[in-house]
Formats: structure tokens, sequence, C-alpha cells
């Protein structure tokens, strides 16, 4: 099975309730499943693992895991069914553009797109209780979020290359991105596209990615073709599905309800990542959650380096034996 060639499906919320009580209708949710679902008696699916997305990810970024996926692998298709969704706030699924509410789209926050994806599972799937939540950066707060708020629905978690809180540089960073788009004229001119805003905001966030030698690796040149590159392709998401998504990451904050996760958590950083450092983000989370276990590796790719999850296969297997 190639998790590329599979189609997204898509389901309609009727009524869809923020956490500041303002309802939308209608409410779009872009997804796609595959694997092997097993039912209770009730007819609701009891193996399902759903997949959370990073920041510049939709429903077919579970790929960055497709290293695992698969008979005889950590996750195996022939024992979970897996779901993986358009995060609220992603074009795909109900977002500024997709609704076409633009600066009009309720301010959402992490709690909100956790809530959007249970209601889809329960409306459309009949999934009331995942057997599993993995997430990965943006993602995994999803993930952390889901477990402290609803502690007694996921038997685990994995949070790859993620935290429990946005501060520090990561607070500061998404800060500046949201005052360079707030900073343009026709920030509150939803028919005009504010490309070039975008573009020096998304060049702001470019240093990030990948690891401090990887940079150091390259040329003077070759940094001002990838920014380029990297802020030209940006500039094509709707700048307000960016600004919106940037508040909800930067007032992401559940150091207090950490205690409260009962599932059985993985936490997987990587050394050379700059947006999570291990020391700084899934170092104190091990310590902050009960039934948690670390495991750090080494990656050139820096952030974007959770995708090779062939490097941590027999850890990734031990956790998961527990589950098939």
């Amino acid at each position: 099975m190639q998790i590329e060639d599979i189609s997204p499906q898509y389901h309609t919320i009727k009524a869809f309730r923020f956490t500041d009580n303002t309802v939308l209708e209608n409410v779009k949710v872009e997804y796609l499943t595959f694997g092997t679902p097993e039912y209770d008696q009730e007819s609701r699916i009891t193996n399902a693992i759903i997949y959370f997305h990073g920041t510049s990810g939709n429903y077919a970024s579970i790929k960055r895991i497709k290293e695992a996926i698969g008979k005889d692998l950590p996750f195996d298709t022939d024992r979970f069914f897996f779901v993986s969704l358009s995060a609220l706030g992603t074009p795909g699924s109900s977002s500024p553009s997709t609704d076409k509410l633009y600066n009009k789209y309720p301010q959402y926050c992490i709690l909100d797109m956790v809530n959007f994806c249970r209601t889809f599972l329960r409306e459309a799937l009949n999934i009331e209780k995942p057997l599993g939540l993995i997430g990965n950066s943006m993602g995994g707060f999803e993930v952390l979020t889901w477990a402290a708020t609803y502690p007694d629905e996921a038997a685990f978690i994995i949070s790859l290359v993620s935290s429990y809180k946005v501060g520090g540089q990561n607070y500061v960073l998404g800060k500046l991105m949201n005052d360079i788009i707030e900073s343009d004229p026709d920030f509150n001119n939803p028919e005009a596209q504010m490309k070039r805003s975008l573009k020096l905001s998304s060049k702001a966030m470019y240093s990030f990615g990948l690891s401090r030698q990887y940079y150091m690796d390259l040329s003077k040149q070759e940094i001002n073709a990838y920014m380029d590159e990297f802020a030209l392709e940006d500039s094509q998401e709707n700048v307000y599905d960016a600004y919106y998504r940037n508040r909800a990451a930067i007032n992401y904050d559940i150091s207090d309800r950490l205690k409260n996760i009962r599932a059985k958590t993985l936490i997987v950083a990587i050394h050379e990542d700059q947006y999570f450092p291990p020391r700084l983000d899934a170092i104190p989370m091990n310590g902050m959650i009960e039934d948690s276990r670390l495991v750090v590796f080494n990656s050139y790719m820096g952030h974007i380096g959770s995708g090779q999850l062939t490097k941590i296969m027999d850890e990734l297997e031990e956790f998961m034996s527990e589950f098939k």
C-alpha cells in the first residue's frame, strides 16, 4: 500500500462549537483512512490510531511516518486502523480561507483543534475512544492537549518533536511572524493577498527547520535561493490561514495540565532540533508525564528529521508491542 495513492474523503459537521461559544455550520473535514478496523458490540471502532500533522501539513502528512507503517512494522496495518485529517484551520478542512470568512473566522485554540477532531471521529467513523494518538510538531500540541483534557480516551500517545508549550524563542518567532503580517497596510482587507508580508513572515521561520550544521554547510548563494524558494512556496497559502494558526500556536501552554495525562506516552526528540531542543522541551516533559518514555536521536535534518523513524524502529516496536 502506498499512502500517497490514497485519495482524501470529506465529511461535513453540521454545527461545530468553538471554546468561545461561536458556532459554525456545515463545517468541512478532509481526511483519509486505511488499515484494518476492529469493532465492539456497538459497532464502534476500537483500534484506531489518529495522526496529527505539523504546521505546514495536511491529511497526507501521515506519510512522514510511513517507514514505520505496514505489515509486521510498529504501526501494523493488519492490526490497526489509521485516520489522518487536515486539522481545523488547514485548507481542505474548515479554515479562514476554506470557509471564506478570512479575518472574520473564529480565533481558535489548540483545544478547538482537538474538539474538531473528536467531533469528526464520533460523527463520521463511530470512534469514541481512539487506541492511540500520534502528533508531529504542532500535531503533538493536539495529542498532548487531548490526553491532558480527556485522559480516559486514548491508551497511548506519541509526541514527535513537540512540546507542552510554546515559549521563549518559539514564542518570539511566532509573534514576529504575525507582527509582520499585522503590519501590512492591507491586513484588514480580505481581498488583498498580502504576498509580500507572507513571504517575509516565512523567511523569518526558514532558519529553524533544519539543523545548524545543515545551514553551515550551505553557501550564502544557496541559502538565498532556498530562502526565496521556501518563501515563494509558503506564499501560496492564504495569509489568514497562516496568521490564525500562528496565534493558536503561540498561545499554547498546558504546563499545568500535563499531570492529568494517563495514557502511556512515548516522547521522541532530536538532538539537533532548533524548534524544540530536547533539554528545553522533551526532557522536562518526560519528567512531568508520569507514564512516559523518552527517545532522543541525532539527525542532520534537525526538526524535520522526524521522518527518519528507521533510526528508532526497535524503540517504536517495543513501545507498540503492548497494543498489538
